[in-house]
């Protein structure tokens, strides 16, 4: 299958503000994010996906490559959807640009969970411990690992929680229904675009890993990204 891996970049990000250039050890945010992602052998390419002219000109600096979109776009899938209006991907990954700490092979078991289990949509799941953060998105899942809600809230559960890792797998068919789907209640309430499949009646799988990767989302996790990719092997074979 032609496979291909978009990050959505934007610059007006609202709680860190230009997080997408946000400096890591001499390199943007989105760049870290794209060299990782060309690690992994399940993707036959990788965009990064913007409407700034400020990131379309970092990417093409550091030789990546970028493709311009429009600026009306307000979710990511959206803005992922224009990317493959004239390709021919049949699996799209969105990996999200505010994932500096992506390992490569958890791509591919993304698209390889999408693949086994005929789900719509998986997506990445991993064990966390951080109370009263709603700037991270915690999951619940049934016995099968089906998505049953995604929450901004601590959500009770015996042990730990899982947290939302965002590295998701759409085929093509359904990234092109999702979009045309109306808005939910509790998408909006939330924040999160997977309620919208949930409550459409739609299949997300999710597939646990073990990772220390996190959502840039606020400064304090912008240093703990820096600490952590700093003794990071992985970080020496792109930078």
């Amino acid at each position: 299958m032609n496979t291909i891996g978009i990050i959505p970049a934007r610059l007006n990000s609202t709680r860190l503000p230009r997080k997408a250039l946000l400096d890591i050890h001499g390199l943007p945010m989105c760049i870290h994010v794209y060299r990782r992602a060309l690690m992994s052998p399940a993707l036959n390419s990788v965009v990064i996906a913007t409407d700034s002219e400020e990131i379309m000109s970092v990417a093409q600096y550091h030789g990546a490559n970028a493709q311009m979109t429009r600026d009306d776009h307000r979710t990511p899938t959206s803005r992922m959807a224009e990317v493959i209006e004239k390709g021919d991907a049949e699996v799209i990954v969105q990996i999200n640009g505010d994932e500096p700490m992506l390992r490569p092979e958890h791509i591919d078991v993304s698209v390889e969970t999408l693949v086994k289990s005929g789900a719509d949509a998986t997506v990445l799941a991993r064990q966390f411990t951080k109370r009263n953060s709603p700037s991270d998105f915690k999951l619940v899942l049934n016995n099968h690992n089906d998505v049953m809600y995604v929450s901004r809230s601590d959500i009770p559960v015996q042990g730990d929680m899982l947290k939302a890792y965002h590295v998701m797998s759409f085929t093509r068919f359904m990234l092109h229904k999702f979009i045309k789907l109306y808005k939910t209640p509790m998408e909006k309430q939330e924040g999160h675009e997977l309620l919208r499949l949930l409550e459409h009646g739609y299949q997300v799988r999710a597939a646990q890993v073990d990772s220390n990767a996190i959502s840039v989302d606020v400064p304090e996790d912008l240093e703990y990204v820096r600490k952590e990719i700093s003794k990071d092997p992985l970080f020496a074979k792109y930078k």
